[in-house]
């Protein structure tokens, strides 16, 4: 195979010669100027008079904030799935289907041909900034894996497909990538996630793999499946790939994985690098260490808003965008695009931790919170308190999830259930009760409302623990069609109903 990594270097050196001069207001600026000229004669742009606008400030006054059932509504259902001039110029010639981290409603989220070219310039970023962390790479002197769900698409309507977003990237891959690029297309039509992580395993064990991509959890799953292979629970990477230089995760936060990862790669020389793909675009990549944010993608076809969490449901929230946000604090992110979605809440909370260049870090859902009891925790809250709780019992967790249990019988105390799968299997009860005293005392320390619910026992229980066997929540999952690829196990769940089938099914999973 011929090693193309000297091309590589070669753009990734001009490229970040880009990057460092980019100025952050002046490139959003010019985005959103593009964005409103190339829409404008859309039927979205005539609605909004696409061609007054001249800044942020006439943006937020003529478009206002919307949600996907708005735009589906509003724009998009009607003529589903043939979009022309809609929202974007020319027709949608694909969808990636999404139902978000706790909904089943499907979703499907416009992918123009704008928006592929937007997501390969922030993928060759994200390896700009390797290569500017590793500068002998040798990155594509083999195959390059991508775990994601099943490429096979459905054709809705003449040129016209939808399916998982990994499905359309693979889809759309360079000529000059797809063979270094893994698995190849009969494994990765697999829609079987069971037999294609057999299968996967098997193809990939003896490959010289220099790079991975995927959802924590489901990596995890791989590699315990190869390490089977040759008779063992787990083994280091570096048994399976020697020259692996990258592991790139997204979708969930990386915390309560740390540890594994670290042990999984103790003694190569890969590095983990998260990647914040959402169906609606590429927004950010960690270009430093991890804990230090990621660096907005702000010159490929996106233009960002930002909502104080507190203010969502108002009628007139506060919209800032890169020129006025603030440090610190808790926003709901909102998204123009070259794909047709304007002033677009995609659902995620972030917070900015640098404003040159503009870093941030993804903090949980818009209705990622918990506050049954009036407790408000929000989800970086408690997957930090899991991560910590996890560190302090020495153990790691594969995956959880936390609801409400609320009082029966007059007199009972409601409190949080977390159901948790540990990857050692089940730790001791004094493990257990210090586990659940850890995630107790953080968000304690952490949470003023929470505290106050907490006070003297009067409020709430103390946290409780529900221990999923290994392998417990794939196979929920599994059970609910949610399995492998870009689905994500919820972490917070307020639907009851939803909530108490994990209950059950744990508990019925203890027992197999």
């Amino acid at each position: 195979m011929l090693d193309l990594t000297p091309l590589l270097k070669l753009y990734a050196r001009r490229r970040a010669k880009q990057l460092a001069r980019l100025d952050a207001v002046a490139a959003q600026e010019a985005q959103l100027a593009r964005l409103m000229v190339e829409a404008g004669a859309t039927r979205f742009g005539r609605d909004h008079d696409f061609s007054a606008i001249r800044s942020p400030a006439d943006f937020r006054r003529a478009v206002p904030l919307r949600k996907y059932d708005d735009m589906w509504r509003d724009y998009w259902r009607g003529d589903f799935p043939v979009l022309d001039d809609v929202s974007w110029p020319g027709r949608i010639p694909y969808f990636a289907v999404t139902s978000g981290t706790t909904g089943d409603a499907t979703k499907y989220i416009p992918v123009s041909h704008a928006m592929v070219r937007s997501n390969k310039k922030a993928a060759l970023d994200l390896l700009v900034h390797h290569i500017a962390n590793r500068p002998g790479t040798r990155l594509f002197g083999g195959p390059n894996f991508i775990l994601g769900g099943s490429t096979d698409l459905v054709e809705r309507a003449p040129g016209v497909y939808s399916g998982d977003l990994s499905g359309i990237a693979i889809k759309t891959i360079p000529w000059w990538a797809k063979s270094r690029s893994f698995p190849p297309i009969d494994l990765a039509l697999i829609a079987d996630w069971e037999k294609k992580i057999e299968l996967l395993a098997k193809a990939a064990i003896d490959l010289d793999i220099r790079s991975i991509g995927g959802t924590p959890s489901w990596l995890l799953i791989l590699f315990d499946r190869m390490a089977a292979l040759r008779g063992e629970k787990r083994l280091p990477l570096k048994e399976f790939w020697p020259n692996l230089e990258l592991v790139v995760h997204g979708g969930v936060h990386f915390g309560p994985y740390q540890s594994q990862f670290d042990s999984l790669l103790q003694g190569s020389h890969a590095e983990t690098r998260e990647g914040y793909a959402a169906s609606e675009g590429f927004v950010a990549i960690q270009d430093r260490g991890p804990g230090e944010g990621m660096r907005m993608n702000l010159d490929t076809g996106l233009f960002y808003e930002f909502v104080p969490v507190e203010e969502l449901g108002g009628a007139n929230p506060t919209r800032h965008w890169i020129g006025d946000a603030e440090l610190d604090v808790n926003y709901a992110i909102a998204v123009t695009s070259c794909a047709g979605v304007f002033a677009y809440l995609i659902g995620d909370t972030v917070r900015l931790v640098a404003r040159d260049p503009p870093r941030l870090l993804v903090t949980g859902r818009t209705a990622y919170s918990l506050s049954a009891f009036g407790e408000h925790l929000i989800g970086e809250e408690i997957e930090e308190a899991v991560s910590r709780a996890a560190a302090a019992i020495g153990a790691a967790v594969n995956d959880y999830s936390v609801g409400a249990v609320f009082p029966e019988k007059p007199g009972e105390l409601g409190g949080h259930l977390y159901v948790a799968e540990f990857a050692a299997g089940p730790p001791g009860d004094q493990a257990l009760a210090a586990f659940a005293v850890a995630i107790d005392k953080y968000l304690l320390e952490k949470n003023d409302d929470y505290a106050g619910h907490r006070s003297g026992g009067f409020g709430m229980k103390p946290p409780a623990i529900l221990v999923m066997p290994p392998g417990g929540f794939a196979a929920w999952m599994k059970s609910r069609g949610r399995l492998g690829g870009q689905n994500k196990v919820p972490r917070i769940i307020n639907d009851q109903a939803l909530f108490a089938g994990l209950r059950k099914f744990a508990e019925t999973f203890k027992s197999l």
